[in-house]
This record gives C-alpha cells, sequence and structure tokens, in this order.
C-alpha cells in the first residue's frame, strides 16, 4: 500500500465500499452488510477512544503554548473572529439556499410516525453543560464540550504560574504525543473503515431513502460545495493573498480524511500535520487555532446544515417562517456551533435550532437515516474551515511561511510532531 499514496488509499477504500455495499443489496448477503457494519463501527469506535485524551492535552498545551507566542491575545482574538465571520457567511447561505430551493415543499412522508429523539438540545443545556459537575463524568460521558472548558482553564492556569506548571505540562505534552502515535495508526486503517462506513450506508439504505429527501440532500451538497469551492477560495485569495488551488492541494489528505471519517477530532493529527507542514502556518499559532477549530469550528454542522434542516422541518410541517426566525436561525448557528464538538453528527445542534425555533423536534426523526450520506460533506466543510482561518491570520501576522506554502506536497508518513520543549517561538 505504500505504493499509494494516503489520498488514493482512501480514494480506494470508498470505491470498495460502495461495489461491496452494492453488491450486499442487490444480492441480499446480510453476512457481508454484517461485515461492513462491523468494519465501520470498529474504526469509529477506535477514532472515539482517542478523543478524550486527545482533545483535553492538545487543548491544554495549546493554551499554554501561547505564552510563547508575541500578540497572543491578538491572535486568539483575530482567530475567533474569523470563525464567527466564516459562520455567519455559512449560515447566510444555508438560509438563502433554503428559500430558494424550498427543500420541504411537496415532500410526502408520513410525519405521524417521527419520532423525536430521546436527547434534546437547549440553551440551558448547552449553558450550563460547559461546566462539569464531575470531572471524571466528563470523560466517560464523552462530554467534548466540558473536556474542552476543562483544558482551557488548566491551560490558563499553567501559563499564568509559569515555570511551576512544567511537570504537568511536560506529562500533557507526553500524553499528546502518545495518542497522536496511536491515532495516526488508526488513521493509516482508514481506507478499509472507509470502506467499511460506506459499503454499510449503501447497504442499508442504497438511494430509497434520498428520493424524497433528493431536494434536501441536494442542497446540503450544493450548500457546502459554495462555501468550499467560492467562499474560502475567495477568502484565500483576497485577505490571505494565497493561491487557493495551492491551498486545496496541501490541505486535501485532510479534507479527504474528514469526509470518510465524519470526525473533525478524528481527523486533527493530519489537520495539524497539514496546516504546519504543508501550508507553513507558525506551529505555535497553529497548535493552539487548529485544535480550538476542531472543537468549535463547524461550518458545514453548525451554520449550513441546521439552516436548511430548521427550513425543511418548518415546510414539511406547515409552519411558517418569519424574518426574526431566520436571525434567530443565523444567532443560534454562529453562537452555538460549539455544540456540535467535533464529533459525528449534527443532533445536538439540529434540535439545539429546532427547539429555540418551536419546530417540531419529531422533524429530526425524519432526518436520521441519511445523517451519515449528509455528515461527510459536512465534516469536510468544517475541516476545511479550520485550516482556512489559522492560515487567514498566519498570513495577517506575518507567521506564514511562504517557502513552505509554495513547495511540493510533503507525503504524510507519521503523526505531527509538537515543537521542542524550549525552542523558540517564530518572532
Amino acid at each position: 500500500m505504500k505504493r499509494f499514496s494516503f489520498s488514493l488509499q482512501l480514494l480506494l477504500g470508498l470505491v470498495v465500499g460502495v461495489a461491496l455495499g452494492f453488491a450486499a443489496r442487490v444480492w441480499d448477503l446480510a453476512w457481508l452488510a454484517t461485515t461492513l457494519t462491523e468494519v465501520g463501527k470498529i474504526f469509529v469506535q477506535l477514532l472515539k477512544l482517542a478523543v478524550p485524551p486527545l482533545v483535553f492535552t492538545a487543548v491544554v498545551v495549546s493554551v499554554a503554548n501561547l505564552r510563547n507566542v508575541n500578540g497572543a491575545a491578538r491572535l486568539a482574538g483575530k482567530t475567533l473572529f474569523w470563525f464567527l465571520t466564516t459562520a455567519l457567511i455559512a449560515v447566510i447561505v444555508g438560509i438563502g439556499l433554503g428559500l430558494i430551493i424550498n427543500p420541504g415543499q411537496g415532500v410526502t412522508l408520513d410525519t405521524a410516525g417521527a419520532k423525536a429523539p430521546e436527547s434534546v438540545g437547549t440553551w440551558v443545556d448547552f449553558l450550563t453543560g460547559i461546566i462539569p459537575t464531575n470531572i471524571v463524568t466528563a470523560f466517560t460521558e464523552l462530554n467534548v464540550l466540558q473536556i474542552v472548558f476543562l483544558g482551557i482553564v488548566l491551560g490558563a492556569a499553567a501559563m499564568a504560574i509559569g515555570e511551576k506548571a512544567e511537570p504537568f505540562l511536560g506529562f500533557s505534552r507526553s500524553i499528546l504525543e502518545l495518542v497522536q502515535k496511536a491515532l495516526w495508526w488508526v488513521i493509516r486503517l482508514a481506507p478499509i473503515g472507509t470502506a467499511g462506513l460506506i459499503g454499510k450506508s449503501v447497504a442499508t439504505y442504497g438511494w430509497d431513502l434520498l428520493a424524497p429527501l433528493a431536494k434536501f440532500s441536494l442542497g446540503v451538497y450544493v450548500g457546502c460545495f459554495i462555501i468550499l469551492l467560492a467562499v474560502y477560495p475567495a477568502l484565500l485569495a483576497l485577505v490571505g493573498k494565497v493561491n487557493p488551488i495551492t491551498f486545496f492541494r496541501n490541505a486535501w489528505p485532510a479534507i479527504e480524511l474528514a469526509f470518510v471519517s465524519r470526525s473533525s477530532v478524528g481527523t486533527l493529527p493530519v489537520t495539524q500535520k497539514v496546516t504546519i507542514e504543508r501550508l507553513g502556518v507558525d506551529r505555535d499559532y497553529a497548535s493552539f487555532a487548529v485544535p480550538f477549530g476542531a472543537t468549535t469550528k463547524m461550518d458545514g454542522c453548525a451554520s449550513i446544515y441546521p439552516a436548511l434542516a430548521a427550513i425543511f422541518v418548518a415546510q414539511v410541517f406547515d409552519v411558517p417562517l418569519g424574518i426574526g426566525e431566520y436571525v434567530l436561525i443565523a444567532f443560534v448557528s454562529v453562537v452555538g456551533s460549539a455544540a456540535t464538538a467535533g464529533l459525528t453528527g449534527a443532533i445536538v445542534m439540529l434540535t439545539l435550532t429546532l427547539s429555540t425555533l418551536g419546530l417540531p423536534l419529531e422533524g429530526v426523526g425524519l432526518l436520521l437515516a441519511i445523517d451519515p450520506i449528509l455528515d461527510m460533506i459536512r465534516t469536510a466543510t468544517n475541516v476545511a474551515g479550520q485550516i482556512v482561518v489559522p492560515v487567514l491570520v498566519a498570513r495577517s501576522e506575518g507567521r506564514l511561511d511562504e517557502t513552505v506554502l509554495n513547495a511540493p506536497p510533503q507525503p504524510l508518513e507519521s503523526a505531527p510532531a509538537p515543537r521542542p520543549s524550549g525552542e523558540p517561538a517564530i518572532a
């Protein structure tokens, strides 16, 4: 397999998965469908296994590393500004598409059989859920938002007390390197995991469920492509003075892995590697911006998708939406994006949006079946945005290495190596 690039391996896995899925569906091969399901499930479980220690140590180390960066507060402020700005652009695209294509009009689905999800996201749950009541529970129940909160607090505390925190930071860096190395081994299995995940979806659903939801599904993909192929390139060219073709050539492995894995956090090691080693973003700044983005920057899952889904549900259940509701959709999408927390799926964000608008939560049940198909392009959009913003900020701050950016892409053979402790930051 080393003869083939990682991107080609993922593509082969995708093609094989589709072929096996169709074979299992057409010839009713239950054993093959079960095998594909289990392979995909094991791959996702391996990714999720690494999430708690990866997120916690990455956030702790990245926040603490800000002490090595000149103008850290300004960098953090610019990063947050672009996170919010691009999220707002994405939700406007989603609302605009929804008003043009009317995804729920003419859809004939049995809404009587639709059920609301057992777990519903609300603003109270979102705000109170940020602060954990029990540190252990935050990790055992995989509450990524609470893990991020703990990481930020401890990272800031370590930065404040200085040298006394070095033993703790040294331990955190070691854990981070260990987890990244182990996760890299899992990522190398992505072509096999891809075959299982895609094959399972095709074998289980085929294209049957896409028929009544074709307009909505097409809207999600078109919206994400507008962001990926129009908005991001425009920002890169006009603001960052970066050739979009060069950007996508260098960032492609992370975007492709995000598409097949459907996990921003699981893609984090590759995202960080391409941001630093292929796009030339300063390592100290990238070590803060990339992990922060992997848990909070969700243009696909938290902006385009909930906007289109809210319009779809409103039209299916014949609930009128006015200007106030559209403004509320934008507000929820921009402010509540951290609720998605970089895991597969966007159900928390969708229930948060629907409950805020007073729309029937049973609408979530109508969309659950096709969620894996939509989640692929959503996650690819998420990860692309998580790379675009650090590039824009690094360019504005003189922290973008042109030599690295314009060099031929280096092969991705290992996990990203953190900056050695004590190494001076780039001024």
